[in-house]
């Protein structure tokens, strides 16, 4: 017996370390990249324990083999929304046959819903969640993308596909129980010359302040072929009529940008923070017109990043603050969720809340003292399961 009870002890030891050097990227899409070899912004060390973790999806399980893409949002009837991509291939990275489906929990995340299907289109590509709630009227706004399931990164992004990236729209009146058929609004949104195309991933938000106070803004990104190469852009689109129609806003002033995340700072700025090829680092931009034009984008050295997605979420309290969440090392490891309250420009309170491998993210304001994360993370790989926990705001030091 303490053989056994040794064995077991040296093999978790053994799968801690390889967690901490695992980069665990996918080999397709919007996740390539190799990890660069640097400092990490964040000392990875052990957590006090795994309290509080719930594992919301878990590879294998309801007849998907991964689930990956998380997105929350809490309604206004206090329901949490978690959001996720339903896989059935491992192997096809963000293509093939792809689902769009949803948990929900009524107790601020203790206990979830079954899964609940919002989008099947037989064997494409339906995902990419951008779940908004309005609070003026309590509809959730739901914008996914679509592809053709034989088409991956590379044809999306040369225009060899079957077919191209398209953009739909799709609400809820009551609670998140049921959807209306999706619409397709590709046109009014995305330029004739873009290729690939993706809405968010990440929660959408609500003006709250000035002149553009309503607007729902949902954080996006494409790519665009000239001079024989492909750029990435990042943008926003956005509706001032509660999703009856969609605008496009113009893209970042600098190429090289893509997943990105949106907050509305407190004077009514957005700040778009975003994912980009260049060094192991975020780039920010700000909009003073609701998101229809940004400013040059600045690198933040500060918020490490292995060319992953990341999310924000702000909340309405004195002081005004804006967390951040994603992998803060030059791999997919270390789960972090930092709090700015100078509406970021400086990052210096913080929690990590997986040291292991993890990759995408989505925080929710639960309440003025508590913020929810949804995060990709497991032992071996980030994509074992998608885990939800409630983090007080009093533990970011």
């Amino acid at each position: 017996m303490k053989t056994r009870q040794f064995i077991c002890v040296l093999y978790s030891y053994l799968a801690i370390l390889c967690s901490l050097t695992a980069c665990g990227q996918d080999s397709s899409g919007p996740d390539n990249g190799d990890p660069i070899d640097q400092t990490d912004d964040d000392p990875v060390v052990p957590p006090e324990d795994n309290d509080g973790k719930t594992a919301v999806y878990e590879e294998g399980t309801d007849g998907y083999q991964v689930f990956r893409i998380p997105a929350i949002v809490k309604t206004t009837e206090g329901t949490l929304l978690a959001f996720a991509e339903a896989r059935k291939l491992k192997s096809n990275g963000d293509s093939g046959d792809i689902d769009l489906v949803v948990k929900t929990s009524s107790d601020d995340g203790e206990t979830w819903s079954d899964m609940q299907m919002v989008w099947d289109d037989g064997g494409n590509t339906c995902g990419n969640p951008v779940p908004i709630v309005d609070k003026e009227t309590g509809r959730i706004h739901l914008l996914m993308t679509w592809n053709h399931g034989e088409d991956d990164w590379g044809d999306l992004t040369s225009g060899t596909g079957e077919d191209t990236r398209r953009v739909f729209y799709t609400w809820s009146d009551d609670d998140g129980k049921s959807w209306t058929a999706p619409t397709e609004i590709t046109s009014s949104v995305k330029d004739e010359n873009w290729d690939w195309y993706g809405t968010g991933p990440v929660h959408g938000i609500q003006l709250q302040k000035g002149e553009y106070e309503g607007r729902l803004v949902s954080p996006n990104y494409f790519t665009v072929r000239g001079n024989g190469k492909t750029e990435s852009y990042s943008h926003v689109i956005y509706s001032d009529d509660h999703g009856a129609t969609w605008k496009s806003g113009s893209p970042t002033p600098q190429a090289y940008s893509g997943e990105c995340t949106v907050a509305e700072l407190e004077d009514g700025t957005l700040m778009l923070n975003i994912r980009t090829g260049a060094a192991n680092a975020r780039k920010i931009g700000k909009s003073s017109d609701g998101g229809a034009t940004w400013s040059d984008l600045e690198t933040v050295y500060a918020l490490t990043d292995p060319h992953c997605q990341a999310s924000m979420v702000t909340s309405d309290t004195s002081p005004y603050r804006v967390f951040f969440a994603n992998v803060s090392s030059t791999e997919r490891v270390n789960m972090t969720l930092k709090m700015s309250e100078n509406n970021g420009e400086s990052w210096e309170k913080r929690k990590i809340i997986h040291t292991g491998p993890s990759a995408y993210s989505d925080l929710v304001m639960l309440s003025d003292s508590e913020v929810g994360i949804l995060y990709e993370g497991g032992e071996g790989r980030p994509y074992e399961s998608i885990v939800y926990e409630v983090v007080p705001v009093a533990d970011l030091k």
